[in-house]
């Protein structure tokens, strides 16, 4: 019940926002264009349900694929660089590097490789978006360990494996979660902004740029909801997995 209790604030401010926006639209006649009212969304969203459901799977599909390839690439960097300070000096400029390449100027690159209808393309740009938070912050956790637990450790002959799995790797997993849902939005992000540099015309990117062309901005913004709900949906379920990997943590039995 106090869960519950917990979500009706932000029920009430969602439905209430939507309220707001409604009687804005209506208040001020704002146009399409600018701004479409949420009823008329809503109403586009139900008529271009079947063209949205097609473009949000293909599109949805590529950004966990690459979500799924760049989490696991960088849990192995990370693991390296915590075990060994010259991985550690040499892997965090090129996380850094990786990190702060624009989208736009990796999705032409993805294209030439692949090709515009591949959905590699789409992959390697979500990968490399979010190779770096999830590496970063992993490291971070790995190496967070108190000097005292490793002595503690060390005192019983521990070897390496058994001061990762016994130690680091637990104390690094509430770290790791809230890299994964910060990439969990990324994934989101990357994916549709690589389809706007071209590919099939059944994926989010393609669809939202060639409705807001056709002056359909109401379909538009369904697609933008659509894409919205699917980063809630694994927000969402990387939450729940986090609640029952690490309930002993403080940030899970506070909640």
């Amino acid at each position: 019940m106090t869960r519950l209790q917990n979500w009706v604030p932000a029920a009430v401010l969602f439905i209430g926002g939507l309220g707001v926006w409604e009687g804005i639209v209506r208040a001020f006649s704002i146009k399409g264009f600018i701004l479409p009212a949420p009823s008329a969304i809503a109403l586009a969203f139900t008529e271009e349900w079947s063209a949205l459901r097609v473009a949000g799977f293909s599109t949805f599909a590529t950004a966990i694929a690459g979500l799924a390839v760049g989490a696991t690439l960088a849990v192995l960097a990370a693991l390296a660089a915590a075990r060994w300070t010259p991985v550690r000096e040499g892997a965090m400029p090129l996380a850094i590097a990786a990190n702060s390449t624009p989208i736009i100027v990796l999705a032409p690159i993805a294209n030439s490789w692949f090709g515009l209808r591949s959905a590699w393309g789409t992959v390697l740009v979500v990968a490399v978006l979010v190779f770096f938070p999830i590496m970063i912050n992993l490291v971070k956790g790995l190496l967070s360990a108190e000097t005292s637990q490793l002595e503690l450790l060390d005192s019983y002959a521990a070897t390496d494996r058994s001061v990762l799995w016994k130690l680091r790797l637990p104390g690094a997993l509430p770290y790791l979660f809230s890299a994964l849902k910060v990439a969990a939005a990324l994934s989101l992000i990357g994916a549709i902004v690589k389809e706007y540099f071209g590919g099939s015309q059944e994926r989010l990117g393609q669809y939202i740029t060639s409705k807001a062309g056709l002056f359909q901005f109401e379909e538009a913004w369904a697609a933008i909801v659509l894409a919205s709900a699917f980063g809630i949906l694994v927000y969402l379920t990387i939450s729940i997995i986090e609640r029952m990997a690490i309930p002993w943590h403080v940030s899970i039995r506070n909640v």
